[in-house]
């Protein structure tokens, strides 16, 4: 494989970390946070207004409890996890075998790439600010749902145009069937990581041979 594209959730981290940590830190402070900072949030609120009208903050907190894949809604919460990055009130899990893979495939000149449903200012604080220190440097880029849908062939074949490499020469990995499909759909190779040892084709990065 000459790149890798990884998925975060349940890929490199723990969605517990997400669900847990990162979801109630940010609706716990999402009210206040947008009325601090007014002009900010005004193109985010606009968004928000124009898909669903009423008010936008209540929309928003309704959001993170569907856990929408809503892209003004991951720009908001970036924004708020940011502080917390920021403060110290926590810092991104990656489990430990993910960071030594990231780090071996960088150093055999395998180019590294995050897709993932939270913005790319939110992938970038979590893998700066991550249990194994700062891990940006290890990546060539960064996909959200800017892109497209991760569920759709259409993003993962735009992505391959962005890194400049056939789709055939990227590796997928990722926790969710739906995009392992898609990818797969595209022309890239694609493996799904089930940690808990179930139906997955493999259950860590160790599993992994670039």
């Amino acid at each position: 494989m000459k790149a890798i594209l990884t998925d975060i959730e349940g890929t490199t981290s723990s969605i517990a970390f997400v669900a847990d940590v990162l979801f109630p830190y940010a609706r716990a402070r999402l009210a206040d946070w947008v009325a601090a900072h007014p002009a900010a949030v005004a193109p985010i609120l606009a968004e928000v207004e124009a898909t669903e009208p009423g008010d936008p903050v209540a929309t928003l907190i309704r959001w993170i409890d569907e856990d929408r894949k809503a892209t003004p809604l991951k720009a908001l919460q970036g924004m708020i996890w940011a502080d917390g990055y920021r403060s110290g009130s926590f810092t991104g899990h990656i489990y430990p075998e993910a960071a030594a893979a990231l780090r071996r495939w960088h150093g055999a000149g395998v180019k590294l790439f995050v897709f993932s449903s939270g913005s790319i200012a939110a992938q970038k604080l979590l893998f700066g600010h991550s249990d194994a220190g700062d891990l940006t440097p290890l990546f060539s880029g960064y996909f959200d749902t800017t892109t497209g849908p991760k569920r759709e062939a259409q993003s993962y074949a735009a992505i391959a145009a962005v890194i400049g490499e056939a789709p055939g020469d990227i590796l997928f990995l990722s926790d969710t069937p739906e995009e392992i499909a898609a990818a797969r759909r595209a022309g890239m190779e694609a493996l799904l990581i089930d940690r808990a040892g179930g139906a997955g084709d493999i259950a860590t990065f160790d599993e992994v041979s670039a």
